[in-house]
């Protein structure tokens, strides 16, 4: 029986857990002494890295004095919840990580509580006990607090506390004596993480990730609750509605250090991938050929917001992506759905367009970006929250949001959080900054942080995370500016943006290709305005004093993703090609527009 321990890391967004897993994996000799590997070694796609946050759950494992670790780095982010309610119940225990100087935040709160009802046992690494003003011993009290709160177990009540600095490399038991390695983590997990017990009996085993190669397909990963699965053995694959198909084992690997290896055989209790299962979905279980047992599925956080997918039609179609079609768009969705659990797909009455629904605006602007990566074209419709009725009421989602600002701006962030239906539910004095807790529809929340960040001057640390449902608040006024649109296709001239730069701003730049119905700007009033910004400047051979001054353009405004989808209105959308990102009206000819208005 080999010794083992399966841990899931899990902490708020930003405390710093992959660099934790990144010393974790340096610890245990895994490169060679010259190998440049960087850091945030498990961030390992573009967007993880680009935005500094991880997106998708992964495996690695490690071997620390005979024991071997199985480490399961998860997600930071509310909206990629449904990435960590799967991948926990392929632990035995967590490490619950949490910044010196914030302390619990609302995210700890919801993954925290997710292991607790899985009776996990929790080791608590009070991590950046390097930073200027923190409060080690305050925040471990707070962390007692939150778990005595959330109805923790006697045991659980009884956790470990390591303190340190992931980012230097190094942990300790005692806060004040500072190490050079982190063995004492190690130590702890051992000692204090419960080996998984080995299950005799008939195999079984819950899919409950899954991985893609272009070589042999699906990879089915999880955990094998009792009995052991042998290569080559023929097992049943149990659905979820029921089902119960017939199936092969071709290949089985297990997870050592950052990659796969061969094995003939796993036993209960470790992590493996299964090669050669097919039309599996995460949930459903491998059992027995004779007398399969299902384990129970995965159950997973509805959905609390939806947005319109649809063909990009603009007259710039299909000059920058490689796919444009309806059938390209549907199958890349559909294939979407294989491993992003939270996510659903359905086709609306319109032919060529799909109404997809996740957890959060950057739950879906994460795929929106990744399909644009990969050479697609589409537009996208304002993000809509899911309204439901229960019990003859009709409900919206709420969420609970912490706003940490200086105490200058706090007043102003309040006044605009309250104009968008929330209360406040709590306010504390930390220092010279103090930390709002509110509960806000989730309608609210969408364009918000732009918001709050320019009131607090770049200083607001916002977060939030799905509460529940609650009747609903009534109508909440959104931007009440108006769009510049443009009048005719063609090239953007400064001549023409600096003659209508009283009237808002703009964003494009000179010498940009437009179209008829896109929108350029935002209107200083409101209502729409409707301007041609592809007006040259007539040449004459007169000289007329004032007609050559130089032009003064403002910068335009440059969207991002999720600022563009924030930003746009019920009547626009947001066009994404490979290489722009353009709003426009969704009905283009001015004429039509106002036709459409008057219905």
């Amino acid at each position: 029986m080999q010794n083992i321990r399966n841990i899931a890391i899990i902490a708020h967004v930003d405390h710093g857990k992959t660099t934790l897993v990144d010393k974790m994996l340096l610890a245990s000799k895994l490169f060679r002494e010259n190998e440049s590997v960087g850091e945030l070694i498990l961030d390992n796609n573009d967007l993880e890295r680009e935005r500094g946050i991880t997106i998708l759950a992964k495996n690695v494992s490690v071997n620390y004095n005979g024991c071997k670790i199985n480490i399961i780095d998860t997600p930071g982010h509310a909206d990629f919840g449904g990435e960590v309610e799967r991948v926990l119940n392929m632990a035995d225990g967590v490490l619950l990580l949490v910044d010196a100087f914030e302390g619990a935040m609302p995210q700890t709160r919801f993954v925290l509580q997710k292991a607790l009802q899985l009776g996990l046992k929790p080791i608590v690494v009070v991590n950046k006990v390097d930073k200027p003003n923190c409060r080690p011993e305050e925040v471990q009290e707070e962390v007692f607090d939150l778990m005595f709160s959330l109805d923790a177990t006697e045991d659980q009540l009884d956790f470990h506390t390591i303190f340190g600095s992931a980012k230097n490399g190094w942990m300790s038991n005692d806060v004040h004596v500072v190490k050079d390695n982190i063995n004492d983590l190690f130590d702890a997990i051992i000692e204090y993480i419960p080996a998984p017990e080995y299950i005799e009996g008939t195999p079984q085993m819950l899919i409950t990730s899954l991985d893609y190669s272009s070589y042999v397909g699906r990879i089915a990963v999880g955990r094998v609750h009792r009995g052991e699965l042998k290569e080559g053995m023929a097992v049943s694959l149990a659905k979820r509605d029921g089902s119960i198909v017939k199936a092969r084992i071709k290949e089985l690997n297990e997870f050592t250090g950052l990659g796969r290896s061969k094995v003939e055989k796993v036993g209960s209790g470790d992590i493996c991938a299964v090669v050669g299962i097919d039309n599996f979905e995460i949930g459903d279980s491998i059992c027995d050929i004779e007398n399969p047992e299902p384990l129970k599925p995965i159950a997973i956080d509805e959905p609390t917001m939806s947005m319109l997918f649809t063909i990009n039609n603009s007259p710039f179609f299909g000059k920058e992506g490689k796919f444009v079609t309806s059938r390209h768009i549907h199958d890349r969705l559909i294939k979407e759905l294989d491993k992003n659990l939270a996510l659903r797909v359905e086709k609306s009455e319109n032919q060529d367009s799909w109404n997809v629904y996740g957890r959060g605006v950057l739950h879906l602007s994460v795929l929106i970006e990744t399909m644009r990566r990969e050479g697609y074209e589409l537009q996208v419709g304002q993000p809509q929250v899911i309204i439901k009725e229960i019990d003859g009421v009709k409900c919206e989602p709420m969420e609970q949001l912490t706003i940490n600002v200086p105490e200058e701006s706090s007043g102003k962030i309040i006044e605009m959080v309250a104009t968008r239906k929330g209360d406040m539910t709590n306010m504390e004095h930390k220092g010279e900054r103090v930390n709002l807790e509110f509960t806000i529809p989730s309608r609210g929340i969408i364009g918000l942080r732009n918001n709050v960040l320019t009131a607090s001057a770049g200083e607001a640390i916002m977060a939030h995370r799905f509460l529940e449902y609650q009747p609903y608040k009534g109508e909440i006024e959104r931007r009440n500016n108006g769009s510049i649109i443009a009048m005719e296709s063609g090239t953007a001239f400064a001549y023409a943006i600096d003659k209508l730069q009283d009237r808002g701003k703009f964003f494009i730049y000179p010498q940009d290709e437009i179209y008829a119905g896109q929108v350029v700007g935002e209107h200083s009033k409101e209502g729409d305005l409707v301007v041609n910004v592809t007006k040259s400047k007539k040449l004459t051979n007169m000289r007329a004093s004032g007609s050559d001054d130089k032009v003064r353009l403002f910068p335009p405004i440059v969207f991002s993703l999720e600022e563009a989808l924030e930003y746009i209105k019920e009547d626009e959308y947001v066009e994404l090609t490979p290489k722009s990102i353009r709003l426009r009206k969704i009905i283009l000819d001015e004429n039509e527009r106002k036709r459409m208005a008057k219905k």
